[in-house]
């Protein structure tokens, strides 16, 4: 049992929950299921979790404010649940760090297979820190640390970053001067093709060029390719 991964399930609807824990239990992983943040913090303190399974639409604290403080708690990648048309908070959830989204209804196998893919996703991450990670990656005068996961600028002062932008930097950072399309970041980062109108990867951009002090209408730094995607227009070295 030690060996299986600990999935935590976040729904208020008991049928959902009941139903997500019996199809994960038969594909071999453990399930804590709860309703509410206030269920989720208490099983927090209680068990370690490889992955979370998180429905946005929670009564009293909602789930991009229960996804927000688990980012506080750890790095232990997020699946979100999330109903049809939920654009706006499709993408500040990705935001806050969260490795995928299945909309409301979905497929159980769809699920699992997302899932299986984010844990694997993880495991791989685990080793390349564990490989590298004593490696700091220097780029115009900045630092990525990825051993601690954090980006120095070039005074040395740590800015903060949320899971999504540090990874979504560090996909850059590591392909130099490579234009990398938004399906292709979308395919590093969450393992998934983009959807219509999935402008999750656009905003972190935005986000990571006012971090970067990178001037979003005249980016130096994390260029705009115009049909194609981004691309770090910067030497890195280790």
């Amino acid at each position: 049992m030690d060996q299986m991964p600990h999935i935590l399930v976040v729904d208020d609807d008991r049928e959902i929950r009941d139903l997500l824990a019996r199809f994960l239990e038969r594909n071999r992983m453990r399930v804590t299921a709860v309703r509410d943040g206030r269920e989720t913090r208490r099983a927090w303190t209680q068990g370690h979790y490889q992955l979370v399974v998180l429905d946005l639409m929670l009564p009293g604290e909602g789930g991009l404010d229960l996804a927000r403080w688990i980012r506080t708690q750890a790095d232990t990648p997020i699946v979100m649940l999330t109903a049809m048309g939920e654009e706006t908070d499709r993408i500040i959830g990705l935001e806050l760090g969260a490795d995928d989204y299945v909309a409301k209804p979905f497929n159980p196998r769809e699920l699992l297979a997302r899932i299986r893919a984010v844990l694997r996703r993880a495991g791989e991450a685990a080793e390349r820190k564990a490989d590298h990670g004593t490696q700091a990656l220097g780029f115009n005068g900045w630092t990525l640390e990825p051993a601690r996961r954090r980006l120095l600028n070039p005074e040395g002062v740590e800015v903060p970053l949320t899971g999504g932008e540090y990874d979504l930097l560090q996909a850059l950072v590591e392909r130099p001067n490579r234009v990398l399309t938004r399906d292709m970041l979308l395919d590093l980062l969450r393992g998934r093709q983009a959807g219509p109108f999935d402008r999750a990867i656009d905003v972190a951009i935005s986000r990571l060029r006012r971090k970067l002090e990178d001037d979003g209408r005249n980016a130096q730094l994390i260029k705009t390719v115009r049909g194609g995607g981004y691309v770090l227009a910067a030497t890195v070295e280790k």
